[in-house]
């Protein structure tokens, strides 16, 4: 596939990365020349020096032939206008951009063909804040991912010495769980490595635990494995940018919040679009500060701000006093990978919880979501299967006739998708439905077509190989 990545920074750099491994001809193009040349140092790619908003920039990355367009610069405007240029004038057959104006999201009209063309819009600060919002209902999960409309949830949680599955295999899980529970260990890392979890694979105190179930059930296999935090009511959120305002608004309504922000009128914007949280002008690494906003009482500190450096000293402040819980947002790979495990509890980078859904529109096959896993290291895909036993190599049969390559492995199948509803009640007592029929994966597990399949890659290097498991023969069609 030739695929034009319009911007440079995180999110396009984090793209393009995804994408470039696999075999795609990527073109990245931006208007910083030093930072295409750090891009190319480390990928095999080709750079444009220029703006993406313009046709001969475009033509000059190679738009006339390209199968997809990814506008993922600052820049609302430049995203927009490079998306209506490449459908109108290079008949580009998709178009993803990246937007942060609300007006834009909430007005899919604005959108359509006939306007800005744009196939798929992202908003990596409210994909973010969802992501923040789920951690914080599961506050010991290190990791928290949704499947099939929220059908199935995905945790991961560090085991911890003395819990029910520590020095116990696997396959002793399910004995451990309540009548008609079943759930699925898709993945444990230790010491940094991937391990496959096997029947008798034995899971250590420490490990990282990948742990799969539908959504109504995934509190009770978490106690199995670790012991239960106390529910979130006191958070302080440091930074009141895009991305720490939309989070504060969203907490605002269920939680007791405090804002700190250092740029007064950055504080004032917040304290007039905000309703219950409090709003201090201020410096969140400042330890008076902290003090006297009695920081030990607080069960979670948020560090948002723009300045990985100064999240990280925040964040290390406010455990160090007494917070309970502290989450950074980390822009820097190499910092993210660093600062986890040591007092900051979790590191968050907004390019890899914004890129699933990005590479959701890439992948071959009917893809319906894409998750990284451990900063980027392994791959969750939510594919649909279709065909039948004559035209599908996974379609009528069990999953332990399949060739799935090592390293694969199915977690789940979510059933009659289009046809069945299930009522999941919340904490707060609030109901929703949610579609699906949840099965967890075994050996003896038949795929069916139009099943929702849960599929683990421990490595992206084989995220190819399954797509192509999932290709239907010409002779369905």
């Amino acid at each position: 596939m030739k695929v034009i990545i319009l911007g440079a920074g995180q999110v396009g750099s984090s793209v393009a990365e995804g994408l470039v491994s696999e075999e795609n001809d990527i073109t990245v193009i931006d208007s910083d020349g030093s930072r295409l040349a750090q891009l190319q140092d480390r990928l095999d790619l080709r750079t444009v020096v220029g703006n993406g908003a313009i046709p001969s920039v475009l033509r000059d990355a190679g738009a006339e032939d390209a199968d997809l367009v990814i506008a993922v610069t600052p820049s609302d405007q430049i995203n927009l206008v490079a998306c209506k240029l490449a459908h109108s004038v290079f008949n580009v057959p998709r178009r993803i951009a990246r937007l942060r104006s609300q007006d834009f999201l909430d007005d899919p009209a604005l959108l359509a063909p006939d306007i800005f063309a744009v196939d798929c819009a992202i908003c990596p600060e409210k994909e973010i804040s969802e992501y923040i919002g789920r951690l914080i209902e599961f506050p010991e999960a290190l990791q928290v991912l949704q499947f099939a409309g929220g059908r199935v949830c995905l945790v991961g949680v560090r085991a911890y010495e003395g819990g029910l599955l520590v020095d116990k295999p696997i396959r002793e899980m399910r004995a451990h769980l309540p009548g008609g529970t079943d759930a699925r260990i898709a993945a444990i890392f230790r010491d940094e490595q991937a391990v496959a979890p096997e029947g008798d694979t034995l899971i250590r105190a420490g490990d990282e635990v990948f742990v799969l179930a539908a959504t109504e059930n995934i509190r009770q296999v978490l106690r199995e494995l670790r012991r239960m935090m106390n529910p979130v009511r006191r958070i302080m959120i440091g930074g009141a940018g895009n991305i720490g305002l939309r989070v504060a608004a969203a907490l605002e309504k269920h939680y007791e919040v405090k804002l700190v922000e250092f740029r007064q009128e950055r504080a004032e914007l917040a304290s007039s679009r905000l309703n219950k949280a409090l709003v201090l002008c201020g410096d969140s690494t400042d330890e008076e500060l902290l003090d006297q906003e009695n920081i030990h009482e607080m069960d979670l500190f948020l560090a948002l701000t723009n300045d990985d450096e100064n999240n990280i000293m925040s964040a290390s402040l406010a455990k160090r006093m007494g917070c309970k819980r502290v989450v950074a947002l980390v822009n820097r790979r190499a910092y993210a990978e660093m600062i986890e495990g040591g007092p900051i509890d979790i590191g968050i980078s907004p390019a890899q919880v914004s890129i699933g859904s990005l590479l959701a529109h890439v992948r071959r096959g009917d893809v319906v979501a894409v998750h990284s896993l451990r900063r980027g290291a392994a791959e969750t895909l939510e594919i649909v299967a279709h065909g039948d036993r004559r035209s599908s190599q996974v379609v009528g049969r069990r999953i332990d006739e399949i060739g799935w390559p090592a390293g694969v492995t199915v977690a789940a199948l979510v059933r009659d998708f289009d046809q069945m509803e299930v009522l999941f009640v919340r904490d707060d007592g609030s109901t929703e439905r949610r579609a699906g029929h949840v099965v967890i994966a075994h050996g003896d597990t038949v795929i069916e077509d139009g099943d929702h399949v849960i599929v683990f890659c421990l490595s992206k290097k084989l995220v190819p190989k399954v797509e192509a498991l999932f290709q239907v023969g010409f002779g369905f069609f």
